[in-house]
């Protein structure tokens, strides 16, 4: 089973979306990466979910990744003695790492960390963005501030600190019972929240030790002061709008979204892009033309997947979401000028070629062009030969040819990948003949027509590809 798009749609599972038959219809409306959201749920939810989806890929022929997004640190204030309190602008409230009855003028705030990292003239923001505060005096267990936009504040609203590295893991207690949890089940990608350093990622890579690929939330702008440093030591990214909406300004995000997903782009990396995207279709069956510009917008800018979120996690219409975004892909990908914004981010924003298979991979992507190809087939043990292809962005269809089962599915996320799982190569002299034979049976391909094979020599060591092959179908 192929899809005829480039782009990849990832959808999160809930309440909405958890029986078996409802996982079943959202593949087949285009779903090719599930979310599991460890923020809600048990780890048996989890663990049934899951299963459920490999019942659906063994059922249709076609590997599905499995994505498990930890919570990561979640920073909120204590609770209230009479209930929510109303915070008027210019007031002074204060937060303390003691217990206190909760008022108008103090709460807990039970995290050390926190009071570690403020200064003078720091500013929080509590629920979301809605109360922005200004710290006027503090020290390692308090901190006084002036209200700057009041509000209601009621029990354990979250608190963020933009600008400012706090000096805390990615990783909690749950997060990694949670990491156990999903990488017991299967889980494909591992989406790390609460990124801040290159160091939250090589943490979590410790304790993955190979068995899921990291994909790193951008949510902080700490993360993006060091975005190609985290970028490098990741395996995917995800440009998680409403949390860095939160923190920066929200004229600030389309921008970054461009930057983040041209970043990508020149180190191969896949690129989500997630949160609101459909936001309305979680009440009505249609979206708002701004939405459904927004997707087109990150198609346009050449992300490898867009995300749904509460969309088909609690929402009325989950199908319907999944299977009008996969329109939206459509209807961009046959614009011409789709292809010609495509060709234009090959220069500057690509680098130029650095080692072998950067230069069997720009061959490709002309040879394929000048014959024309009707298909790119590559061998691939790791998946880096397919994402190097990828990331190219080639007209002509990738058709990633893999021994391990682990790999096509996480090959899922990679845009314009078809991923198929086949015995392994013992010879070059098999390339063409195994190229041909599946270029046809995966209806890419009919008999006499071209295509182009890339592999890495020897077979089976990853990141060696340095050889490209030219055959009939």
């Amino acid at each position: 089973m192929r899809r005829t798009r480039n782009a990849k749609i990832v959808a999160t599972l809930g309440p909405a979306s958890s029986a078996a038959a409802m996982i079943e219809r959202l593949f087949l409306a285009g779903v090719d990466v599930f979310r599991l959201n460890f923020s809600h749920g048990s780890a048996d939810d989890h663990r049934a979910r899951a299963a459920a989806i490999r019942e659906v890929e063994s059922k249709h022929g076609r590997p599905i990744a499995i994505l498990a997004d930890l919570q990561g640190p979640k920073l909120r204030v204590g609770t209230f003695a009479a209930g929510p309190v109303e915070l008027a602008a210019g007031a002074d409230f204060r937060l303390q790492l003691d217990p206190v009855e909760g008022g108008a003028r103090a709460v807990t705030l039970p995290h050390p960390e926190i009071f570690a990292a403020l200064q003078p003239g720091t500013e929080l923001l509590l629920d979301d963005g809605k109360l922005r505060l200004r710290v006027q005096r503090c020290d390692a267990r308090s901190a006084d501030t002036t209200v700057l936009d009041g509000g209601r504040l009621s029990d354990r609203k979250g608190v963020n600190v933009p600008g400012v590295v706090l000096p805390i893991s990615a990783l909690t207690d749950k997060d990694r019972r949670d990491l156990a949890a999903a990488l017991e089940l299967g889980a494909d990608w591992i989406a790390l929240s609460f990124v801040q350093r290159p160091e939250d990622v090589a943490e979590a890579r410790g304790l993955i030790d190979g068995r899921a690929g990291i994909v790193a939330k951008l949510e902080k702008p700490a993360a993006i002061e060091r975005l190609d440093e985290i970028i490098e030591v990741s395996d995917a990214v995800m440009v998680a709008r409403g949390d860095l909406g939160v923190e920066m300004p929200a004229e600030q995000v389309p921008t970054l979204q461009k930057r983040i997903v041209r970043a990508c782009r020149r180190r191969g990396r896949p690129v989500i892009v997630a949160t609101q995207m459909l936001e309305s279709m979680i009440d009505s069956p249609v979206p708002t033309r701004a939405e459904a510009s927004d997707v087109a917008t990150a198609v346009y800018d050449g992300a490898d997947a867009v995300m749904l979120s509460a969309e088909s996690a609690v929402g009325r219409h989950p199908a319907e979401a999944v299977e009008i975004m996969s329109r939206i892909i459509g209807q961009v990908e046959a614009d011409p000028l789709y292809r010609q914004f495509i060709e234009a981010s090959h220069s500057p924003n690509l680098p130029g070629a650095t080692d072998i298979a950067d230069v069997v991979c720009s061959a490709m992507r002309h040879a394929a062009a000048l014959l024309p190809a009707r298909v790119i087939v590559c061998f691939t043990y790791s998946g880096h030969t397919s994402l190097r292809a990828a990331r190219e962005r080639p007209e002509a269809p990738i058709l990633s040819l893999t021994p391990l089962a682990a790999t096509a599915r996480r090959l899922a996320l990679a845009w314009g990948v078809h991923s198929v799982q086949v015995a392994d190569l013992t010879g070059a002299e098999q390339i063409e003949p195994v190229a041909a034979e599946l270029s046809r049976r995966e209806g890419y391909a009919e008999s006499g027509q071209p295509f182009v094979a890339i592999a890495g020599m020897p077979f089976g060591r990853s990141g060696t590809t340095n050889l490209m092959r030219i055959g009939m179908a």
